[in-house]
């Protein structure tokens, strides 16, 4: 069911490897991009193949991953997005589901606007995260008429909706910081989705609700060994690939 589409692998890694870590724990998705050090739209960053991922290369993959995506123009990650965004709403999980959550993008990351816009076109709920003490995530129902709000982090999230009940959710949205192609996910290190949806486990793909990461093909990186608690993703998508 899912396209293994391999990726050229590039030789400069040590470029990419910043000396100074990024904390594992951050409590929000995403802070302002720094400096790119590198991009364009078939850039890998590559690790070392090893039994277990540290702490610190975790961080510096998350660090390298940001600064490509930052590399990328606002064109390429408007056109990028716009694809990526039209092969979920042509899926099936799309046109089945009916509570669709959504996380509301920061300016580098993939924009989910136009399968927000779409959801309501056809009448689906749309559920965001809101972000709550102790790192924990709850999803909040917002409409077109609705209001967003930033929070402490500066973080959007909906003014007033119901809460969902996460396991009557059909289709999780989720942001992706890096990725690989086994579907393992590296987020900001909060752990709010792990946390949030942990309930999957090591469930089938039949237990709802179905978790989607979307991401630019320059957040691919060679492997991810993910910790016990992460929850792997059941898709990722990007501008070029469905894995």
């Amino acid at each position: 069911m899912h396209c293994r589409q391999h990726l050229c692998k590039t030789t400069s890694v040590a470029s990419l490897l910043l000396s100074r870590l990024t904390p594992l724990v951050a409590p929000v998705r995403e802070r302002r991009p720094e400096t790119a050090q590198a991009g364009g739209v078939f850039f890998k960053i590559l690790m070392a193949s090893s039994d277990s991922i540290t702490d610190t290369a975790q961080s510096t993959l998350r660090r390298a991953a940001k600064n490509a995506r930052a590399g990328l123009s606002v064109e390429q990650r408007r056109q990028a997005s716009e694809k990526i965004a039209s092969k979920i709403i042509a899926s099936d999980l799309f046109d089945g589901a009916q509570n669709i959550a959504c996380y509301i993008p920061l300016d580098t990351e993939v924009s989910t606007w136009p399968i927000i816009r779409r959801a309501w076109d056809m009448k689906k709920r749309v559920f965001a995260p809101v972000t709550k003490k102790n790192f924990q995530m709850v999803f909040c129902e917002f409409t077109d008429t609705g209001g967003l709000e930033a929070n402490k982090w500066g973080l959007q999230e909906p003014k007033a909706g119901k809460r969902a009940n996460l396991k009557q959710l059909d289709v999780v949205i989720a942001p992706v910081v890096a990725f690989d192609m086994n579907r393992n996910r590296i987020g900001m290190g909060g752990g709010f989705y792990d946390r949030a949806f942990s309930f999957l486990g090591d469930a089938d793909d039949t237990i709802k609700p179905v978790l989607i990461g979307v991401a630019f093909d320059c957040q691919n990186v060679e492997k991810i060994s993910p910790n016990p608690w992460d929850i792997r993703l059941f898709r990722i998508i990007t501008e070029s690939t469905d894995v």
